[in-house]
């Protein structure tokens, strides 16, 4: 069982980590809600305003790959405090943009220090745990990636329908401030790697092919669909060269630039196929719901944030139990049960068109932002379970980049069925019903693959070793300290 008190130490460290992270997470999204105002104000077309969602998410493919490799070379403290420096640097410079392409560039320069910090804020956390505590833990970092999402566009409505646009990144800089201070005072120093060899060829090969990927999938969007040009280049481009890095990280182990070998590890690679699966459900969700409100009911983006309120709080509410529940029946059954609150509430925008209730949906939002904010947690939590420190960066990537490329697929696949739908039927409200049903779809094969998830029992074996009960242990950086671990996460 866990244990009764968290170490003071890591509580400090996760307050400090989630002040700071939860501003990148919540600006990925707080800006769709605002991209025709944007376009109105800077005189631009809507497709090059679409670039300022598309350079943020471009940027994000390049560094995530290359984090581990910068950890080990300055330390995983400096490296959190100069990212999250790098994205207040973005955010101001993004309030002053005077035109579209200014924007866009500042905003790509967002997405790198924004990139940094997503993968980095799991690793600093569950190393500095130790493998202890991992369900209670991941309450606080699943917080941003459960909340960001569902908030965001909230925050975006009432921003826009109380002020200036340039307020979308300024409300940034306290929190990136407070995430500085509290950073250099209360995450303490990691010893760094020394002279570790970057490997160029997985750089060459992995972030090229992630940005490809994410630029293709940004596409789709369009008029067209996966006919385009610019959305079957950079698939197909992309798709090659994440095969080939597939190939060398497995040839190179451990010195490529992200060590695929944590993927034979169950936990690992079931949490990070259901990351892949939560991304395009809550994200390919939070695609619809908005224009749902925008399109069909006629509310303008305040109207539509305001709307979203419900998902929100059941989400907040959700999160301080997600924990609990993992403790008394094991992460499996919490994320069956969570994905299981998702798309039953999903299922109803499916039979939903433009005179439902407002008041029906609204509690409907409500049990949806319940199971949303529980698979999280669960699914972060055993996808470390068995790993020992110097192979939990690379997981924290691993499940970053599905995560993030998930939920590009989910938003595309939906954009394209609502299209399809709509061009098809010529009704709006059949188009809707038609992608609700298929975001329902993912989370019924989420729940089925929730199932590979390992026991309770496995679980807290792990979480024995780790606090010293059996001779090996979780932190032990030598790969033979770990292996008892992860063979008991493994059965």
């Amino acid at each position: 069982m866990a244990s009764s008190k968290l170490d003071p130490t890591v509580v400090r460290t996760s307050v400090a980590i989630l002040v700071g992270g939860i501003t990148v997470i919540l600006d990925s999204t707080i800006v769709s809600v605002a991209l025709h105002q944007l376009a109105h104000d800077l005189h631009a077309t809507i497709g090059t305003i679409q670039w300022v969602s598309t350079a943020y998410l471009l940027a994000l493919g390049v560094v995530i790959p290359v984090v581990g490799w910068l950890q080990s070379r300055i330390g995983g403290k400096r490296l959190w405090i100069a990212a999250i420096g790098v994205f207040l640097l973005g955010s101001v410079l993004c309030s002053l943009a005077w035109d579209a392409p200014s924007l866009i560039a500042f905003r790509a320069l967002q997405g790198v220090g924004g990139g940094a910090m997503m993968p980095l804020m799991t690793t600093i956390i569950m190393q500095a745990a130790g493998g202890r505590d991992l369900g209670r833990l991941m309450s606080v970092v699943a917080l941003p990636t459960a909340v960001g999402p569902i908030l965001g566009p909230v925050v975006g409505g009432l921003i826009l329908g109380a002020g200036d646009w340039r307020w979308l990144f300024l409300v940034n800089v306290p929190l990136c401030l407070a995430g500085i201070v509290l950073a250099a005072l209360l995450i303490p120093a990691d010893r760094r790697g020394g002279r570790v060899r970057l490997d160029v060829v997985g750089v060459v090969l992995l972030s090229p092919a992630l940005v490809a990927l994410l630029w293709g999938l940004s596409n789709v969007t369009r008029s067209g669909g996966f006919g385009r040009a610019d959305v079957l280049a950079p698939l197909v481009g992309g798709a090659v060269l994440l095969i080939a890095f597939v190939l060398w990280a497995l040839r190179r182990r451990a010195a490529a630039l992200v060590d695929l070998q944590v993927l034979r590890s169950r936990p690992t690679w079931a949490g990070t196929a259901l990351l892949f699966l939560s991304g395009a459900s809550l994200y390919g969700a939070m695609l619809l719901l908005p224009l749902y409100w925008q399109e069909l009911r006629g509310t303008d983006a305040l109207g539509a944030g305001l709307l979203l309120i419900p998902q929100g709080v059941g989400s907040l509410v959700s999160r301080s139990v997600a924990a609990r529940l993992i403790d008394a029946i094991g992460a499996r059954w919490t994320s069956v049960i969570g994905f299981l609150f998702v798309g039953l509430a999903t299922l109803p925008f499916a039979f939903a068109d433009g005179h439902t209730s407002i008041w029906w949906l609204g509690a409907v939002l409500f049990v949806r932002g319940l199971g949303v904010g529980v698979v999280v947690i669960p699914i972060m939590t055993v996808a470390f379970v068995g790993l020992d420190r110097a192979e939990v960066p690379h997981a924290s990537i691993v499940t970053r980049i599905a995560q993030q490329v998930g939920g590009s697929v989910g938003v595309a696949l939906l954009a394209v069925i609502l299209s399809i739908t709509a061009a098809s039927s010529g009704s709006p409200a059949a188009a809707f019903d038609a992608a609700f049903w298929w975001a329902t779809g993912f989370t019924g094969v989420a729940v089925a693959l929730s199932f590979v998830l390992p026991s309770r029992r496995a679980v807290r074996e792990t979480e024995a070793a780790a606090r010293g009960e059996e001779p090996r242990t979780f932190e032990s950086a030598d790969a033979s300290a770990g292996a008892t671990a992860t063979a008991t996460a493994r059965e």
